[in-house]
């Protein structure tokens, strides 16, 4: 039987070995510009529970996003009835708009976009 300092060293290195998931964020400007400012791509979803486009999007961003090249991919989540401080310093006027972002700059965005073909463009744009 292991003692516990041997267990948490042993836990440890499974989850160091881990591949690291970037999930869904809810958007805070602090998160958001410090993210934005680390030079990884990042990818602001502006969504909002009635929308039927946005359920239509997030499969698709799901999808995309288990896919290897997007491992690294941080989400911000932006609540469209909610957030209207973001939706400002964003310049978001609708829901199912995304944003996208490389070396801390825009670099692309679409609104009420459902192909899976063009959002796989606009996040590609952001590596």
């Amino acid at each position: 039987m292991l003692d516990r300092r041997t267990l948490f060293a042993a836990l440890a290195g499974i989850a160091l070995a881990a591949p690291a998931l970037t999930g869904t964020m809810a958007f805070k400007a602090t998160d958001f510009d410090k993210a934005r400012m680390s030079g990884k791509p990042v990818l602001v979803e502006v969504t909002a529970p009635w929308c039927s486009v946005c359920k239509a999007q997030k499969p698709i961003l799901s999808e995309l996003r288990a896919q290897p090249r997007f491992k690294d991919l941080t989400v911000f989540e932006v609540d469209f009835d909610s957030q209207k401080d973001a939706l400002r310093s964003l310049n978001v006027q609708k829901q199912s708009t995304l944003i996208v972002y490389r070396g801390g700059q825009e670099v692309g965005r679409s609104t009420g976009e459902t192909s899976k073909k063009a959002i796989e463009g606009l996040l590609s744009k952001a590596l």
